[in-house]
């Protein structure tokens, strides 16, 4: 049996149940997804784009689903300890894949909460943005689709400027193998600006989880965003996530994909320039050993005249992990003076590890500015033996090198709070520690 045939099953076996625990705006979708789902066919590793990612794999376990939204024995909001604090006066939670109040004071001009609510309150709203950057042609977004229930929306309203990053902690913790569907709405209107930073954590380390989430981010006429991602989960911990961005003309938007720690990770990026004179910055990093595993496909589509894509993502592999990038730029035959840079640099740390990278550029017409690159190679000895003689021992000088690698990545962050943590934590993680500090309960961090 494949795995979509489960889920297949389980949706008709259970639609109502299904409905009842949502809204209708949501609701209307899913038959599409089914009928998209029921003649797909779920891609393999080794497949096109998907060198090193077995989707048919991942979604094979049995895991179970809260359908019928039951209440899970866990108070995340007194265990959990987040290990970037101070980030925001604002933070939001879903727990698992259901919205968690957990703040009562919000910036004016921000409404942010349960998507199931605002489908609710406003369809209009909801179904004028909804679905409608995703491609429900993506099995994973016609999955994520079908069977979602709830998730997390943001609207930062015309002319609003967010002087304080939001935050939006997502928890994975149940006592059973447990997959986790939800969506992340966001809608930045015209002149508006702010900054996200989702966090993905896992609270129970002995349980395997699969968090399986579709992201739809929408930029009007001069809007800015910056939204930063950050997993750090346990090795048990499988992420199919795929991300959308709209973006209109003269808007400005950062996207940052960090993942630390982590089992199986697929991250895909789809981003498209739909008005002139627009720029993104599209990052990512990555540092994975043991048996971690973690591919990324990017997708920037220059539609329009005059917008700008400056692409970087770098990733550390060692023992027995392995990364892959597939990144395509695609400039369309009126899109003059288009400006695309895309860059993947790797370290690879052992002879078991494997990096696999294919950077690419479709380009229709002559009047544009572009390039990609990609190297994977190890530390430069040279470098090795400069800091050797300056008396620092071999892990340290190695710990210093894989950290300056990492810098310019970390340096993009626009959030002062968050970029100095990062620097910590990818220090620890580099240093060898083992799990995600912030998974612990009850732990506390260095400043306390």
């Amino acid at each position: 049996m494949s795995a979509l045939k489960q889920y297949l099953d389980l949706y008709r076996e259970h639609r109502d149940l299904i409905d009842s625990h949502s809204a209708e705006a949501i609701n209307s979708r899913r038959q599409e997804a089914f009928d998209v789902l029921t003649d797909a066919r779920l891609p393999k590793a080794g497949s096109d784009n998907y060198e090193n990612c077995d989707m048919e794999a991942l979604l094979a376990p049995d895991y179970g689903l809260n359908i019928a939204r039951l209440d899970i024995d866990v108070n995340p909001h007194a265990t959990f300890h987040c290990d970037v604090p101070k980030v925001t006066a604002h933070p939001f939670m879903v727990i698992n894949d259901t919205y968690a109040p957990y703040t009562d004071s919000l910036p004016e001009g921000v409404e942010a909460g349960s998507l199931k609510e605002l489908a609710g309150k406003d369809p209009d709203l909801f179904n004028r943005f909804y679905g409608q950057a995703a491609d429900m042609r993506n099995p994973a977004v016609a999955l994520d689709t079908m069977l979602v229930q709830d998730g997390f929306y943001l609207r930062i309203k015309k002319g609003t400027k967010v002087e304080k990053p939001l935050q939006l902690v997502n928890i994975l913790q149940n006592g059973m193998p447990l997959m986790a569907v939800r969506r992340v709405l966001v809608i930045v209107e015209e002149n508006a600006e702010g900054r996200l930073l989702v966090c993905d954590h896992t609270q129970n380390p002995e349980v395997d989880f699969l968090a399986l989430e579709t992201v739809e981010i929408f930029t009007a006429r001069n809007a800015s965003f910056d939204f930063y991602n950050l997993e750090e989960s346990t090795t048990r911990t499988h992420r199919i996530s795929a991300l959308y961005l709209n973006q209109e003309a003269g808007s400005r938007a950062v996207i940052d994909g960090i993942t630390l720690f982590n089992g199986t990770t697929r991250n895909e990026y789809y981003c498209r320039f739909r008005g002139e004179d627009a720029s993104l910055r599209l990052l990512g990093m990555g540092i994975e050993d043991e048996e971690r595993s973690v591919s990324t496909y990017t997708h920037v589509s220059h539609d329009v005249p005059r917008c700008k894509t400056d692409e970087l993502f770098k990733y550390s592999v060692d023992d027995n992990s392995r990364a892959a990038f597939t990144g395509r730029i695609y400039v369309a035959e009126g899109a003059v003076m288009t400006e695309a840079y895309q860059s993947n640099r790797n370290l690879v740390g052992s002879d078991t590890a494997r990096m696999e990278s294919k950077p690419e550029l479709e380009i229709y017409n002559d009047d544009v500015k572009c390039s990609h690159g990609t190297a994977i190679g190890q530390l430069d000895p040279l470098q090795m033996f400069y800091m050797r003689t300056r008396g620092l021992d071999e892990p340290t000088a190695r710990l210093l090198l894989k950290q300056a690698f990492m810098a310019d990545v970390i340096d993009a962050v626009r959030v002062e709070t968050l970029r100095d943590r990062l620097r910590l934590l990818v220090e620890r993680r580099f240093a060898g520690a083992t799990s995600a500090c912030a998974s612990c309960a009850g732990c506390k961090n260095s400043e306390e």
